[in-house]
């Protein structure tokens, strides 16, 4: 699959292990930034190059990370054809996906320990849309554009 990933500042090294996390697990991929945790950036700047290759089909899916993972998901939900799902929990991922048919995930570099961010990443890029009575709430979501 091919993956894009990007950060702000704060989220730059968990950014960068789960860059390493899913290389090893044979995913293509491609980091958009930040290249340092020591100058201060804005967070938008990078979810809107995930967002916009998500949107493009240049990537299959997208993942996120900031201090929290909230400010990420709205930028990038502002993208036309892009769903971001902040998400705490693997179980949430999971639910996002099958549920909301969401592309991109934003995660917490912070208040969120990489191992569980690990699994959130996993599990949302390896669960499907389940569709059926989902696909068309999905469809109401993408009309509001």
């Amino acid at each position: 699959m091919r993956v894009f990933i990007g950060s702000d500042h704060a989220g730059f090294e968990q950014k960068e292990q789960l860059k390493q996390h899913l290389e090893g697990n044979g995913h293509d991929v491609v980091d958009v930034g930040t290249t340092s945790p020591d100058v201060s950036v804005d967070y938008p700047d990078y979810a809107e190059k995930v967002a916009r290759a998500v949107a493009s089909g240049d990537a299959d899916r997208g993942v996120l990370v900031c201090g929290t993972g909230i400010g990420m998901a709205i930028a990038a939900t502002k993208v036309d054809g892009v769903r971001a799902a902040n998400v705490t929990d693997p179980e949430f991922a999971k639910l996002a996906r099958e549920h909301n048919d969401a592309n991109v995930v934003a995660v917490s570099g912070r208040f969120v320990p990489l191992a569980r961010n690990e699994a959130i990443v996993d599990t949302f890029l390896a669960t499907a849309f389940e569709g059926g009575r989902h696909a068309g709430r999905v469809d109401k979501i993408d009309a509001l554009s």
